[in-house]
């Protein structure tokens, strides 16, 4: 049973070490309660695994005032912020507690570029924001999706929308100034990686007018590794010996990957779909301008 625990926070933005291509995270929850059985953030902040990190809920009910705070600052660049790069900031609980429209309020406010991935369809709600914020600065919409099977994605993201209603998410926000895009990550070996499937993919993407699809293949470290196997050893007990012989390090072998990307990148470009999410950024990424410095004309 899920239960949610009210927390505050000293900041809302984390400063990261590198930039890639954004300098910061902006988790509005500990923990997510989709469920997803590769979710590399499962180790994170005490949690020990799936279980407790899907149904202990953490929210920080001053991420508004404290995101404001620090937007006001004349130390703020105006830099890209990754909103949910730890956690789904569109996860059931977002349904209730509501703190993403006033976050897209501040980000029109100090015209602040932001990149927002999500596996859930409640981002819909919000359409008006972030078309206003699409047409003021950079703002990126994405979608994570692994399969087009509802069996399988029932099993490996019980708690996420279904396939087919991210990627009609994906091609309502085409209709926005928004960059569009398609994260198909991970791709799980053996189980989601054959070309079937990543037809499907990009079949579905094509046709929700994304901007771009980034593909990874799974990685397994921390706490997520031996839940992934726990949970593989139970669902697909026929994939557990291959999966392990193949994961004897974080991520697969030289050999798996160049095979895989080897039919994954000519089967996208035959979509005719990009892998540079750099490109929609560099054409809408338009310079900052200080708070101060703005121009009113009320």
């Amino acid at each position: 049973m899920t239960q949610y625990h009210p927390i505050t926070c000293t900041a809302a933005l984390n400063q990261l070490k590198r930039k890639i291509p954004y300098g910061w995270d902006l988790n509005i929850f500990r923990g997510c309660s989709h469920g997803c059985q590769y979710c590399y953030a499962m180790g994170t902040h005490g949690y020990t695994g799936l279980a407790d990190f899907s149904n202990d809920i953490y929210i920080k009910t001053n991420i508004v005032e404290a995101l404001e705070k620090q937007l006001r600052s004349p130390d703020w660049k105006g830099d890209i912020i990754n909103i949910g790069g730890v956690t789904d900031s569109y996860q059931p609980a977002e349904a209730h507690y509501q703190l993403m429209p006033e976050i897209l309020k501040l980000l029109i406010k100090y015209k602040t570029p932001a990149i927002i991935s999500t596996k859930s369809d409640l981002i819909l709600r919000d359409y008006d924001l972030i078309d206003t914020l699409s047409r003021i600065t950079y703002i990126n919409v994405a979608a994570t999706v692994t399969t087009m099977d509802e069996k399988i994605r029932k099993k490996i993201e019980p708690g996420a929308a279904t396939s087919q209603a991210r990627f009609n998410m994906l091609r309502a926000f085409s209709k926005t100034n928004a960059s569009i895009g398609h994260h198909l990550m991970p791709i799980i070996p053996y189980l989601t990686d054959d070309s079937a499937t990543l037809g499907d993919l990009f079949e579905a993407a094509k046709e929700a007018n994304v901007h771009y699809v980034l593909p990874g293949a799974l990685y397994l470290r921390g706490a997520t590794r031996s839940a992934f196997f726990d949970f593989i050893k139970t669902a697909f007990p026929e994939k557990y010996d291959a999966l392990r012989a193949l994961y004897q390090k974080g991520g697969a072998s030289k050999d798996y990957k160049d095979e895989l990307y080897g039919r994954l990148n000519p089967l996208r470009k035959s979509f005719g779909l990009s892998n540079s999410y750099s490109k929609p950024m560099k054409e809408r990424l338009t310079p900052w301008v200080a708070p101060e410095e703005q121009i009113s004309f009320v």
